[in-house]
């Protein structure tokens, strides 16, 4: 008789154990109690801050509308400020033109040498000599403003005497560094000032950005027979180009509302100068820490509404830095 094996027959799936829903209009997963609680916490917080930024945009919005009413020069082209005069006079164009050129000078020498000392960190120190520069860098971060301000008035200012002179015999026929002599308190100082103020900032969060590399990308490079500033330029930079962005714009943003360091080493004054080495000018937060206490409710209106345009300065600049960004994400280390 034959005897026919028979295979076992495996066992059908056992179906799925349904999950009970949670509560309606809790996030996917946010079942239990603490997570109901973190959830509306999170989102009360990003609620409370849209509301805050709008109460201080109604605010400098209606204090400036009453400051600009009253005004009789043109706000953005008038190069006087005469808020209490009879008639009022005032306007923000020597203001704005100071913090836009100061900032931009501390940024074309701080972001070259931040980017620099960050892949000197990561890339080319050895561990026992990153730690010890690196520890330093973080401290600069700490110093307070006015530690930076006393620094640059005693210190700084008297030693550009040298560098304003060899400016102003190799390049004081562009006219922008022509320099008169005098002491050395102009936009120029200034801008050198910001750059070691924002220095730090920008090479912590680009250090931590270039850490992030995947070592692969590296390792294949150089495989590949790349030099180590060839494998830097194709996988490293690209990699953190959007973590430089911000970098930069957070030593921007800290550049474009500096107020003591910058009443300290700069002879303000309402005229704009061609020349980067002559004294004048003044920046939009410098001339708000300098006047505010001795101001009348007029005088204070008005600069409410110079920090108004300050304000939407800083707005802009963050929205651009945003819009670069978003450009750039198909090669930002998040995606990556």
């Amino acid at each position: 008789m034959d005897i026919s094996t028979t295979k076992d027959t495996p066992a059908p799936p056992t179906p799925p154990t349904p999950v009970a829903a949670g509560p309606k209009g809790a996030a996917r997963g946010a079942t239990r109690p603490g997570d109901r609680i973190f959830l509306g916490l999170s989102r009360g917080s990003g609620i409370f801050l849209l509301a805050l930024m709008a109460a201080i945009a109604v605010f400098l919005s209606y204090r400036a509308a009453l400051a600009i009413s009253k005004d009789e020069g043109n706000f953005f082209t008038t190069f006087e400020w005469n808020p209490t005069g009879n008639p009022p006079v005032f306007g923000i164009a020597v203001l704005a033109f100071g913090t836009i050129v100061s900032s931009v000078i501390a940024m074309a020498v701080a972001v070259p040498v931040a980017v620099g000392i960050a892949l000197f960190i990561t890339h080319y120190a050895p561990r026992r000599m990153g730690g010890p520069i690196a520890y330093v860098i973080d401290l600069l971060a700490a110093v307070p403003s006015i530690v930076y301000g006393l620094w640059g008035a005693l210190v700084l200012v008297p030693q550009l005497d040298g560098l304003f002179g060899w400016l102003n015999d190799y390049l004081g026929w562009t006219g922008i560094f022509e320099w008169q002599g005098g002491a050395p308190r102009s936009m120029l100082t200034v801008g050198i000032l910001l750059a070691i103020m924002i220095l730090p900032i920008i090479t912590n969060v680009s250090r931590e950005v270039f850490r992030q590399v995947p070592r692969m990308h590296e390792e294949a490079a150089l495989a590949l027979g790349a030099t180590r500033w060839e494998v830097i330029r194709m996988a490293v930079l690209p990699f953190g180009r959007s973590g430089v962005i911000s970098a930069s714009m957070l030593g921007l943003g800290r550049a474009l509302g500096e107020t003591m360091a910058v009443a300290m080493v700069l002879s303000s004054s309402f005229e704009i100068n061609v020349s980067l080495l002559d004294p004048g000018g003044g920046t939009f937060a410098q001339n708000i820490a300098s006047k505010f206490s001795e101001a009348t409710e007029m005088g204070r209106d008005a600069l409410i509404a110079s920090g108004l345009v300050l304000f939407v300065i800083t707005l802009l600049v963050n929205g651009a830095a945003r819009l670069i960004i978003a450009r750039r994400k198909d090669f930002s280390g998040a995606n990556a």
